[in-house]
């Protein structure tokens, strides 16, 4: 029973990290091709969410104001919620260039931030931003363009890591390149289950208010909108840039609030599923359902294994299926060197391909790591709404 459990566990990692992109780029080799989209100007609002960006928020504003988009059709909505710098003041001297501000003392948090804005967002479609990241020239225009399809109600750009940033940003660069390659495969099947919250897209007809005490924004949003029978459409020339977190530390801090917001959006995967759309239910049980769960595998894996050794099975044909001597021995060794580079890469810098190797062990664990953390803090109600802000490499704060 406990080695049909391991392999059960390590079947579900593998098919979540490998075999469903790999089934996903083979279906999406012989699926039929989407034609072009039509070109349009809608009106666009982007809306940046901001709290304590003085650092960033000036440069965040001109780049918005660079964007390769109709000025007459782009409306620029700041929400500073609850900012105790001098965020706010930074937004009011772009005022003469049609940059709007709402501006509310209370701290209250994104989601509730977005929701105060949304009403003041004049654009058919409305663009989600942060303040710390950054758009290519031609964002707009390739984000709406997949909105001249009426089945479409969310687009979503591409994330990607400033390089120069060490082993860490180097890992966390590589995860958004295979994330991207899972959107893009996903998009060709006609539907993408995962957005970028500093990057999505969607109708402004289709946005319902956040519930109160929603962890995120982002996902709650599209699976929302793909539960009303839409499609979500990844636009991978559309890019999005921002430095790494800080430190190691600074980056679980802010996963483990993501995962939690991941295990509150498990409840609308049900009705996703009885839309009668086989391929979307398929897409949201191993995107959404099975990748928020995998660090419940892991931990799994890990206990059943420490089991095997702790009271191994007795029989006269030990094998590896089974976990009988030796074998149950060898996969917890290969468990704790998996661990054990892990840690490695937490406690020390390295750098060349060394430290991308070690590194990549260490980014998967502190991301599962965190969805145990999001998740327990999650079951005790400690899981406050309201976002910290973590510091990215190169600010000072």
């Amino acid at each position: 029973m406990i080695a049909k459990l391991f392999w059960l566990f390590i079947a579900a990692i593998v098919y979540t990290y490998a075999g469903y992109p790999l089934l996903l780029a083979l279906l999406a080799r012989i699926w039929p091709k989407t034609p072009p989209y039509k070109p349009s100007t809608p009106d666009v609002t982007l809306l940046i969410a901001a709290y304590n960006e003085e650092a960033v928020i000036a440069e965040k504003i001109e780049n918005s104001l660079a964007l390769d988009y109709p000025r007459d059709r782009l409306q620029i909505l700041v929400t500073a919620d609850g900012s105790s710098d001098r965020t706010p003041d930074i937004v009011r001297e772009y005022a003469d260039q049609g940059v709007e501000l709402i501006f509310n003392p209370p701290r209250r948090g994104k989601m509730d931030a977005i929701n105060r804005a949304m009403p003041h967002a004049s654009g058919e479609i409305v663009l989600m931003s942060d303040a710390n990241n950054m758009y290519q020239s031609n964002v707009l225009r390739e984000l709406v363009a997949p909105f001249a399809d009426p089945t479409v109600g969310v687009v979503t750009g591409g994330k990607s890591i400033v390089s120069g940033d060490g082993p860490l940003g180097e890992s966390e660069g590589l995860y958004w390149k295979y994330e991207s390659f899972i959107k893009e495969q996903e998009t060709r099947l006609g539907c993408c289950m995962a957005v970028a919250g500093e990057i999505i897209a969607i109708r402004h007809s289709l946005f319902e208010p956040l519930p109160e005490g929603a962890l995120t924004d982002d996902t709650r949003m599209a699976m929302r909108i793909i539960g009303q029978g839409y499609r979500v459409i990844y636009a991978s020339k559309a890019r999005s840039y921002e430095r790494v977190s800080a430190s190691a530390q600074d980056e679980i801090s802010r996963r483990a609030k993501i995962y939690g917001g991941r295990y509150q959006d498990l409840a609308a995967v049900p009705k996703i599923l009885a839309l009668g759309r086989p391929i979307v239910a398929w897409q949201v049980l191993s995107h959404q359902s099975m990748r928020t769960l995998l660090p419940l595998m892991m931990l799994g894996a890990l206990l059943t294994n420490l089991i095997a050794v702790v009271w191994p099975i007795h029989t006269i044909s030990p094998s590896l299926g089974n976990l009988g001597w030796p074998f149950n021995w060898v996969m917890f060794s290969l468990q704790l060197a998996f661990y054990g580079v892990a840690w490695l890469g937490n406690r020390k810098e390295f750098g060349g391909v060394i430290g991308n190797l070690v590194y990549l062990p260490t980014f998967l664990v502190n991301s599962n790591l965190a969805g145990l953390i999001g998740l327990y803090r999650l079951l005790i109600g400690n899981q406050s709404p309201v976002w910290e802000r973590v510091q990215r490499r190169g600010e000072n704060l």
